[in-house]
């Protein structure tokens, strides 16, 4: 489960949803239970993966072909769940948005989340100089990634980037957004990428932090302008028209390999029964764990 799921939940999602009752979850691993009469590639008891809007914490889903994702032999189903969402994003970000090469700086937001770990494994395999922001209490799991971390809490990470690194960093991702964007973009050197991918500072307890929201839209849209840096925002949806619709079951692929070749290994906090998602959410949203929460059916 992800930090998308608690924003449906609090009707914060910023895509249309459907009236409630409706549920959330996003990335699945199942077993097909029955099949279309057009069904050409999947058989019956196949282990598949599906990256969907909403509906993961369903007993069944009816999804069309395209949508699924042999999932290979040997692998967890657990590790795997979290390449469909959190692992493409940082691929693609890092790869097809950021275009980081060995060598360069980056600093990752939330890098003890489930997209941050992620960032930071793909980031190690590309040979990049990482810094991450985080707690004091996940800063072991930060350094264990191969990342300098950065209490956001106690310091102020522009002025820290520009003490360890001296000139800034060649890409930033930066999933707060709102106000956040402006410092995150100070922290970036001459040529450096802001990615940003999340609307964190606009989730409050009870509706959408207006200034937060309203600050994003203006920083995306003036920052572009600023000459020698690049701003872009990426969001994971393949059908949205954002990316190559070709990327997507490419990359998964990609991963999937990785993680058979146990190249990445994604940080699971807790694998939960289903019945305890209300309190893998308190968890989630309360930023009590390192990694992702694995929800699991009983048989």
């Amino acid at each position: 489960m992800s930090y998308a799921d608690i924003m449906m939940r609090k009707g914060m999602y910023p895509l249309p949803m459907p009236p409630t009752p409706y549920s959330p979850g996003s990335d699945i691993i199942g077993v097909i239970d029955e099949l279309g009469a057009r069904v050409a590639h999947f058989e019956m008891g196949q282990t598949v993966a599906a990256l969907t809007r909403m509906g993961g914490y369903t007993q069944y889903l009816c999804l069309r072909e395209a949508e699924l994702y042999p999932l290979p032999a040997g692998l967890d189903a657990a590790e795997a769940v979290c390449l469909p969402g959190n692992y493409v994003a940082a691929y693609q970000m890092l790869h097809r948005f950021a275009n980081v090469k060995p060598g360069e700086r980056i600093l990752v937001h939330g890098a003890a989340g489930g997209v941050g770990t992620a960032l930071l494994q793909l980031g190690a395999l590309a040979g990049l100089e990482m810094y991450g922001t985080a707690s004091a209490p996940k800063h072991g799991l930060v350094s264990c990634l191969g990342a300098t971390p950065i209490d956001y809490r106690n310091e102020d990470f522009v002025a820290r980037i520009r003490d360890l690194s001296g000139s800034g960093v060649d890409a930033v991702f930066d999933h707060v957004g709102g106000t956040h964007l402006w410092r995150s973009f100070r922290t970036l050197r001459s040529g450096g990428r802001l990615i940003a991918y999340g609307e964190y500072s606009q989730i409050g307890k009870e509706r959408v932090n207006q200034i937060q929201k309203i600050s994003q839209a203006v920083l995306l849209r003036l920052l572009r302008y600023w000459p020698g840096k690049d701003v872009k925002w990426y969001e994971l949806d393949p059908g949205a028209g954002m990316i190559d619709p070709g990327w997507y079951r490419k990359d998964l692929m990609v991963l999937f390999d990785l993680l058979k070749q146990q190249k990445i290994r994604p940080v699971i906090a807790s694998r939960m029964p289903l019945n305890e998602a209300a309190r893998a959410h308190e968890l989630i949203e309360n930023a009590a764990v390192c990694g992702r929460i694995v929800l699991l059916c009983s048989e």
